[in-house]
């Protein structure tokens, strides 16, 4: 009697959550609430009959939120979200390591102009990100998803631009305006690309240890596609040989005006293969980009959020988020460091220590070196924290930037520090980004009624590490001017070799050790990284609960 009176209440319960709620009588907060005590009512009853509860509960369309579950990602899904990341890693890599030699021995640009190429290029590129970010953050949701159709718009002319940077113009006096438009049209249509790419980080899943997972696949492929850059650039350039000035004097008048013609068409002739020999190598890198761009498209497949936001307002609201803040200080003065490493140590390879012949395979072994140990900082981050992955990561390079430049040029030795500085790498590339999905469920858990911000925590990050980079790239340029940096010269005045020492030694230890010094103060360990965890996944739990409960409110 007792079971047939609860299962005939039950029913009755059912009908009056199925035909009572509408929501022009209830307020969206209250329909809320109402589907909540609903839920745990149900439940409760549920335990006398749970057939007759599981049949009841599809009539009604209603699913409890225990009964959820969260699809995982697929291998496929994160190789091909993971391979979406290697294009900016590639051409990045390239214009890293060899815009700058190119502008200065191939283009044969004065220094001062190509500082100011890649000065204005970064910073140029820098300001762009802001402003990508607030216009994808107002994109409508398509049937696309609303990041993929700006990386799908933004490839083609992308890769024309970048083909167009390593080609040389028949012209002396808009040579430097050439380079300039090309680099900064450039670095705005790859952020048309990479500011989506960074930020659909945060809508391939909700989960954060899928999210964790993905962005492990990321950095490995991002890594990897370093070393294709790396291995594609350097090894056609270095394939075609490099052409220099010998500064020695000819003291036979007689003998030089013998050879001077033979000598002419032999140094023309190696100019002319070394400038095809980075527009092969640009042709090469661009046709990969645009594969990957086609894998991402048609691999990945974004969740629709629904969400909308005020972009003044989520900017103050994310800059003023002390974790971020904090986070962003201390990685912009550790990308800082690396950065400066990267933009000088083929120029220092080249002349410091004299393997002109060897330059391409040590940047090589670095960014290999770094694609191997990627996989191993995502297990010791994952063992033992990603505060002391940072602290262990980032300092391990110290020792072998103090080596580099206070031993013997030896080439067998600089091998191995190549090897030890591309751990160190990897740390450099997998840390900020595992560490930046944190400091957004830090926000959203600390600001559970903001939402839709993920674009402007990306985006400006992106926005400091870029402007950094122009920093380094057009100081360190600059400094090599003013040191007497001899343009297309086989040697460099020992000025120069002392001032690529500090750049790529004393200038980047100063900047880890400040960085390290702002991360001491980064709040979220992991006790509060699982506690924010734990409180999304119950607010997540309450709107699903209401998700479930929608089609009978609107019946």
């Amino acid at each position: 009697m007792f079971l047939s009176n609860a299962t005939f209440s039950r029913d009755i319960f059912y009908w009056y959550v199925h035909h009572s709620i509408h929501p022009s009588i209830f307020g969206q907060s209250d329909n809320k609430i109402i589907c909540q005590t609903a839920h745990h009512v149900l439940t409760s009853l549920s335990c006398l009959n749970e057939q007759k509860h599981t049949r009841i509960c599809q009539k009604a369309h209603f699913r409890p939120p225990q009964q959820e579950r969260v699809t995982a990602l697929t291998v496929c899904s994160k190789v091909c979200f993971a391979i979406g990341g290697a294009p900016y890693q590639i051409t990045g890599s390239a214009l890293g390591f060899f815009l700058q030699i190119f502008l200065l021995d191939v283009a044969q640009l004065d220094p001062l102009s190509a500082s100011v190429i890649l000065f204005v290029g970064r910073a140029w590129d820098a300001v762009t990100d802001p402003t990508v970010g607030f216009l994808v953050s107002r994109t409508p949701w398509t049937r696309h998803g609303r990041m993929m159709p700006w990386i799908l718009v933004s490839t083609v002319p992308a890769v024309l631009c970048y083909f167009l940077i390593w080609v040389v113009p028949p012209i002396e006096q808009g040579k430097m305006l050439w380079y300039l438009v090309f680099y900064c049209l450039f670095q705005s249509l790859q952020t048309c690309f990479h500011v989506p790419y960074s930020s659909l980080t945060m809508f391939i899943s909700t989960e954060q240890k899928e999210r964790d997972s993905a962005t492990a696949y990321r950095m490995t492929i991002e890594v990897l596609g370093s070393v294709v850059g790396t291995a594609v650039q350097g090894q056609i350039v270095g394939m075609a040989g490099s052409t220099c000035i010998n500064s020695t004097s000819v003291t036979n008048s007689a003998n030089h005006s013998m050879h001077s013609n033979s000598s002419q068409i032999l140094i023309d002739d190696k100019i002319f293969n070394e400038r095809r020999a980075y527009m092969i190598a640009s042709a090469a890198i661009s046709l990969i980009y645009v594969l990957c761009a086609v894998v991402l498209f048609l691999g990945v497949r974004e969740q629709d959020t629904h969400r909308r936001m005020s972009f003044r307002t989520g900017l103050r609201l994310v800059m003023s988020h002390g974790p971020y803040v904090k986070l962003v200080l201390a990685f912009l003065f550790t990308s800082l460091a690396f950065m400066l490493l990267e933009g000088n140590f083929a120029v220092f390879i080249k002349y410091t220590l004299g393997f002109r012949n060897h330059f391409q395979n040590i940047l090589l072994v670095i960014m290999l070196s770094a694609t191997v140990t990627v996989p191993m900082w995502q297990w010791f981050l994952c063992r033992f924290g990603k505060k002391t992955a940072v602290y262990i990561g980032i300092t391990w390079a110290v020792p072998f930037m103090i080596l580099v430049v206070c031993i013997s040029s030896n080439l067998i030795v600089s091998y191995i520090v190549s090897v030890a500085a591309g751990a160190s790498v990897a740390a450099a590339f997998l840390l900020p980004w595992s560490m930046l999905p944190d400091v957004v469920d830090d926000f959203k858990v600390q600001n559970p009624d903001s939402h839709g911000h993920e674009a402007i925590f990306f985006s400006f990050y992106v926005f400091f590490t870029k402007f950094a980079s122009g920093v380094s790239l057009g100081v360190s340029t600059l400094a090599l001017s003013f040191a007497g940096y001899v343009t297309g010269g086989c040697v460099q005045p020992d000025s120069v070799n002392f001032t690529l020492k500090m750049l790529v030694s004393a200038a980047p230890v100063a900047l880890i050790a400040l960085g390290l010094f702002i991360f001491q103060m980064y709040p979220i360990d992991e006790k509060r990284r699982q506690y924010n965890n734990k409180q999304l996944q119950r607010s997540e739990d309450q709107d699903s609960e209401m998700e479930a409960l929608q089609p009978v409110i609107k019946a």
